[in-house]
């Protein structure tokens, strides 16, 4: 058996769907870097038919579901519940950046945990679930594992910003000084990684990493975040 249909049994087993075209798996995880090397199909179709699909699910989730809301409150918690950020946690929770065909560059740069390439294969997947088993199928997938991200979204508990949502909590009473201080960063030019520090009236209450200094101020004020008692997990 060869090592991309080992992958892609493994990867079956992840998700808990037995593909009957497990060319559709393998296009939904190859991303063009690799397929434009390869000369064969990458899962940007399928991402635009996945998105689509997880839409409609999610929508009538919510209205079924949810029937005090108005329309204007169901738009604003579908578009949490499929944002990048929220797709991006269902992929890591999948370890899904350990099956994606992409391009030795690619992957060199962090493409295996970057939240665009992540996200963008999760609708794939779905996608690819969708036209090898049905929409009664891909809707149990979809509510089966979006169903805590769904729980956040409800509870308000999903944030896209933290370094926004630290400051919004630090300074309710009154103003407070928030510092985020580069520690150190490691690696080459094209994949350095960086290490922050947030601290507030002097006082250390966080460290983040990340692959730009964004990245790692928002690791940092997550990790602030929870120590404080804000968010949990």
């Amino acid at each position: 058996m060869s090592m991309i249909m080992e992958d892609i049994e493994k990867l079956e087993q992840v998700l808990k769907v037995k593909f009957k075209n497990k060319e559709l798996l393998r296009t939904a995880i190859t991303h063009s870097s690799y397929a434009n090397q390869k000369n064969i199909k990458y899962n940007e179709r399928l991402e635009f038919l996945g998105d689509s699909v997880l839409q409609i699910i999610i929508s009538e989730y919510l209205f079924l579901n949810y029937k005090d809301k108005t329309e204007g409150e169901l738009s604003k918690k579908r578009a949490l519940i499929v944002c990048e950020n929220s797709l991006f946690k269902i992929a890591t929770g999948w370890q899904l950046g350990e099956y994606i065909f992409m391009s030795k560059g690619e992957e060199i740069t962090g493409g295996r945990t970057r939240v665009s390439i992540l996200a963008d294969c999760v609708e794939a997947i779905i996608a690819a679930i969708y036209l090898d088993k049905g929409f009664e199928f891909a809707k149990e997938f979809v509510l089966t594992n979006f169903y805590k991200t769904i729980e956040m979204a409800m509870r308000n508990q999903i944030i896209l910003d933290y370094k926004t949502k630290l400051q919004e909590v630090l300074q309710k009473d009154g103003d407070v000084d928030i510092k985020y201080d580069l520690l150190k960063f490691e690696g080459p030019p094209h994949r350095r990684k960086f290490y922050i520090s947030v601290i507030f009236n002097g006082v250390l209450k966080g460290e983040g990493t990340g692959f730009s200094k964004k990245e790692a101020e928002q690791d940092a004020a997550q990790t602030a975040l929870k120590a404080i008692g804000e968010i949990y997990g």
